[in-house]
């Protein structure tokens, strides 16, 4: 059954000595605020490591398959999807295009979490996905840095890359050792902590299936997505427990119009992440301990919970209206 609840959250990425998002018109350098100097995490990137962790951790499996995968033609997937929906009409129908859309719906978490535009090749119109995120924003300025680096080898190509290995070997014994070397560039940031935000449509989810049981793996996905998405030019990047989530519960008496009040939505997305304030402790953080995160659980509206999610053996647990073992950088007031 799909979600019944809206929710919105906010969830916390640290990086050290590592460059966040590079920025590939910018020579790769760490996206940033030209005004103010802080950092940028684009919402692309954040969506890329929710669909690998989802690969990994479901196998690429039905009904959790991923069609924006690397080195992939999205338009094979639609032509499955029109293969698998024979029965719904002629080619370029409203019940054929229909069909193919809610068979990808079906089949492919990616689609129906974040939406795609499926009329790329054979037409199955365009899904609006329920889930959103935003760019992420660095709490404080990040200082980028260009440091060179050396590399002990070369990669020169000879004869087109047809040469033999002895063609290779006869060539570095002409060479001078210091031609031998190549210098190299790393682009990085010492530190920062990045605040992202993102908002969950029960409304949306009900034309996709989006189901609570994918909720479930998208509080793990963004919990774990950094885990298995490793690489040096990362440096150390971690999501910091606990993701802060807003659950949208109603109050009427009356159960079906709580139902759409749980739907609709309870409060102003602004106004819940208001709630949440972050105080530095110091003039130069390194850590995410440096900081402190204010929760004004006193002042959340009326028909509206709030959750921590945290990881656990199960793959997340939330505490609801109650704030996590173990988590001293946050404080519930």
């Amino acid at each position: 059954m799909p979600i019944k609840n809206r929710y919105e959250f906010m969830y916390f990425v640290e990086c050290i000595n590592g460059n966040p998002n590079g920025d590939p018109d910018m020579g790769n350098s760490p996206r940033l605020d030209p005004q103010d100097m802080h950092g940028l995490i684009s919402d692309v990137a954040v969506k890329r490591r929710i669909r690998n962790y989802v690969q990994v951790a479901k196998g690429n499996a039905t009904p959790y398959g991923i069609v924006v995968q690397q080195s992939t033609n999205i338009n094979k997937f639609i032509a499955k999807a029109h293969e698998a929906s024979l029965s719904a009409g002629k080619s370029g129908s409203k019940g054929k295009v229909d069909s193919a859309k809610k068979w990808l719906c079906e089949n492919y978490y990616d689609v129906r979490t974040f939406g795609a535009v499926l009329s790329t090749g054979a037409n199955a119109g365009q899904v609006r996905g329920p889930v959103q995120v935003t760019f992420l924003r660095s709490i404080d300025a990040i200082l980028p840095l260009d440091i060179s680096i050396t590399r002990m080898a070369v990669a020169e190509n000879l004869k087109d890359g047809t040469a033999t290995v002895a063609d290779y070997e006869k060539w570095e014994q002409e060479q001078p050792e210091d031609k031998l070397r190549t210098m190299g560039r790393k682009q990085l940031i010492p530190y920062g902590l990045y605040v992202g935000k993102g908002f969950v449509s029960a409304n949306i989810a009900q034309d996709v299936g989006f189901s609570d049981a994918d909720l479930s793996l998208l509080w793990e996905a963004f919990l774990n997505m950094y885990e298995h998405d490793r690489s040096a030019s990362k440096g150390q990047m971690s999501v910091i427990a606990p993701l802060i989530v807003f659950r949208h519960v109603g109050t009427d008496l009356d159960l079906s119009q709580r139902e759409r009040q749980s739907k609709l939505g309870c409060a102003p997305a602004h106004k819940l992440f208001e709630l949440v304030k972050i105080q530095k402790k110091t003039d130069v953080p390194r850590g995410y301990r440096d900081y402190v995160v204010h929760v004004n659980m006193r002042a959340l509206p009326s028909g509206v919970d709030i959750g921590f999610a945290v990881p656990s053996i199960k793959g997340v647990e939330i505490f609801w209206n109650g704030t996590p073992q173990n988590c001293e950088w946050l404080v519930s007031e």
